[in-house]
């Protein structure tokens, strides 16, 4: 768990290594409940304390729980009294298979050779890393205790090695994690290591000039179970005033390598967690806000480049790119893992599906970005010029996409149901504007103020945009469904609950945003056609007097169809205009030929 915290950025090591002392101290327990199998069967309380006589009664308990019940919480509490249970009938069950050794002379000579105290350390070193649990091996040891031919000189180098042994699990663990996860290993290792040294040199040190009368005494389970907790126990105290000392020798032995921010950000999806799903989930989340943070840049980076390209910036995109899908790759496998676990509640279930919905949307405004990218090299390679006209609509449009990106990506982070209330009437707002440019675009085009290949890339900015608006509308569309846990309509993205786009809250804000962006569009064109007409037909007092006398007509039109519009619905702004455009497109074909014939 401690390599998977690290791993993930959860802990720091500093934090970590207190922690793996604790641990070592923990690990004693098991010993110290076996010793209850020395208790005298006097009275039926101390015989019900044995684990001979309990270990059945847990196994029972837990399997009757898990039969009968479907809550998690409890699952897991009969999961660890039946564990606990079967690690007891099974060094009972051990402890009746030594029982006939006690008379074989082959096996007290066996363990007479132990007293060689590096034999000793090797035979638990081994054993451990084996089975892979020092509890069980030390369980093991107190189950042959009871045979009588183990003594303390005989038992004290095999617990020495037994501690050093399991650290074998913590190896394989730390295997494929970053350099700080594979500190926490090493802190472990050292930790044990640093134990078996002192003790050796202390025992047997003092042996050589003390003489020890007690190495030749036979122990039992509770002599066994003191002499593991003591080990641990006295080694921790010695060494956590040393803690980030520790922590620095491990950092001297294993070098940090300075991680690539797709390094950094993916090691924290560890798969470790997975069986976590809370944890998960956090670690996902965080990993889509650093995405959320490149698709924010990324776009910043477009706008900037369709005006001014340069390579670096481009590069800088290019990068971003990657680092978005790549985690786009490894968030859904890892999703997917965590949504395949058993104990998960309602509302973490909802958080998934949240995530990789999402996921996919957001991935695609990344590629969107890149689209853009494309465009503007595009445009610097066939040296596009747009008029000042356009540019400046394109540039409004983009801030209505900067808009809804900032929307979206903040309501995201922060769960904010009010902030998507807004996502989709601006939405809704870009697309429209972004076919109101485009035919824009088409009269510049006919007045000769735009090229063809201007055209093109022009409809690939649009496009982009516009589905960029439709992604932000999705992710609104997903955030709603987390936070409301209810069926919506998502075939027509109504992000709220039926008849949400009818409602005077969607109208206003329509309003709102078409006034902000459309409008300036549409009074930026008329403009411009004013001055196109006036450069048009210069000398031509004639036709201008009669096209003078029709821009009356129209200016009264207009003010018909602008006191019509206050009346009208915010959403037939739009369509008015798009018949304005009609009727000046109409108003202009036939005076430019008229100066082109005079000019032949």
């Amino acid at each position: 768990m401690l390599i998977g915290f690290v791993n993930a950025g959860i802990m720091k090591l500093g934090q970590a290594i207190p922690v793996v002392f604790g641990a070592n101290i923990g690990s004693t327990a098991t010993a110290q409940i076996l010793r209850l199998g020395d208790l005298a069967e006097t009275n039926i309380l101390l015989k019900l304390l044995k684990p001979s006589s309990f270990a059945p009664i847990l196994i029972c308990i837990g399997a009757f729980i898990i039969l009968f019940t479907n809550n998690n919480k409890k699952r897991d509490i009969a999961s660890i009294l039946v564990g606990l249970g079967i690690l007891f009938l099974g060094m009972n069950t051990m402890e009746g298979v030594f029982a006939p050794l006690k008379e074989s002379e082959s096996f007290q000579n066996l363990f007479t050779s132990f007293n060689n105290p590096l034999l000793g350390i090797l035979i638990g070193l081994v054993l451990t890393a084996i089975i892979q649990s020092s509890s069980a091996s030390v369980g093991i040891l107190q189950a042959i205790s009871s045979t009588g031919v183990v003594t303390y000189g005989t038992a004290i180098p095999i617990i020495i090695g037994q501690n050093i042994g399991k650290c074998m699990t913590i190896i394989l663990g730390g295997i494929g994690a970053n350099k700080k996860a594979k500190r926490v290993s090493l802190s472990y290792l050292l930790f044990n290591i640093f134990g078996a040294v002192f003790f050796v040199i202390v025992i047997y040190g003092l042996q050589l000039f003390i003489d020890m009368p007690f190495m030749d005494k036979v122990v039992n389970r509770g002599n066994i179970a003191n002499v593991h907790f003591l080990f641990n126990f006295i080694i921790s105290l010695i060494l956590l005033p040393f803690s980030n000392q520790v922590a620095k020798l491990t950092g001297k032995i294993i070098r940090d390598d300075e991680e690539s921010k797709i390094d950094k950000e993916l090691a924290t999806l560890d798969p470790r967690l997975i069986a976590t799903p809370s944890i998960a989930i956090s670690q996902a989340r965080n990993v889509m806000f650093a995405m959320a943070d490149c698709i924010r840049e990324n776009f910043a980076i477009a706008c900037r480049l369709i005006s001014d390209f340069n390579e670096e910036d481009a590069a800088k995109l290019e990068e971003n790119e990657d680092f978005i899908d790549k985690c786009e790759s490894s968030l859904n496998n890892f999703l997917l893992k965590v949504t395949s676990q058993n104990n998960m509640s309602r509302s973490e279930r909802l958080d998934v599906s949240e995530l990789l919905n999402s996921l996919s949307d957001m991935e695609r405004i990344g590629d969107h970005c890149e689209n853009l990218l494309v465009v503007s090299r595009n445009i610097i390679d066939q040296k596009i010029n747009f008029s000042d006209q356009g540019m400046n609509e394109i540039q409004t449009a983009l801030k209505a996409t900067n808009n809804i990106i900032d929307m979206t990506l903040n309501a995201f982070k922060e769960d904010d149901l009010q902030a998507i209330s807004r996502i989709e009437p601006l939405a809704q707002t870009i697309s429209e504007i972004t076919e109101l440019i485009k035919d824009h675009h088409v009269v510049r085009l006919q007045m000769g103020e735009c090229g063809i290949p201007g055209g093109f890339a022009l409809v690939d900015i649009l496009t982009s945009l516009d589905r960029i608006g439709s992604h932000c509308k999705n992710i609104g569309l997903h955030i709603a469904k987390k936070i409301r846990g209810i069926h919506m309509d998502e075939m027509h993205g109504h992000i709220y609950i039926t008849g949400y786009k009818t409602s005077e809250e969607y109208k206003a804000l329509y309003a709102y945003y078409s006034s902000m962006y459309a409008d300036p569009i549409t009074e930026g064109f008329d403009a411009s056609i004013r001055e196109l007409r006036e450069l048009t037909t210069p000398d031509e007092p004639d036709n201008k007097a009669k096209v003078s006398g029709e821009e009356q007509k129209n200016e009264s039109k207009n003010d018909q169809k602008s006191d019509q519009k206050k009346k009208s619905s915010a959403k037939n702004k739009v369509a008015d205009r798009h018949e304005k455009i009609k009727e000046k497109i109409n108003e202009k074909y036939p005076e430019k030929g008229k100066k082109n014939s005079k000019k032949k």
